[in-house]
C-alpha cells in the first residue's frame, strides 16, 4: 500500500537535495531524494457509532480531527 494519508491525501514527494551553488556549477552528485509524509497508525473512537476505527493518517489530519470531530472528518473522507 502506498504511503498516503487517508484523510488529507498527502503522499511521498520527490525533490532535489543539492545547494544552489552546486546547481550553479551544473554538477549534481546527489540526485533525487524522496520526502515521506509523517504518517501515524491511529485507533480513533467514534462515539456516534460506538466503535473504534483504525486509520493511517498524517499528523495534520490529527489536528483536523481534533478541530472538526472524528465522525464528521471520517465521513467526509468516506472511511465510515
Amino acid at each position: 500500500m502506498a504511503k498516503q494519508c487517508e484523510i488529507t491525501g498527502k503522499k511521498t514527494q520527490i525533490g532535489g537535495r543539492y545547494s544552489n551553488r552546486t546547481r550553479a556549477t551544473q554538477f549534481n552528485p546527489c540526485g533525487k531524494t524522496t520526502r515521506q509524509p509523517n504518517l501515524q497508525k491511529k485507533r480513533i473512537y467514534v462515539p456516534e457509532l460506538d466503535k473504534h476505527v483504525i486509520v493511517k493518517i498524517s499528523t495534520k489530519a490529527l489536528r483536523i480531527i481534533a478541530k472538526n470531530g472524528a465522525y464528521k472528518t471520517l465521513k467526509e473522507a468516506k472511511l465510515i
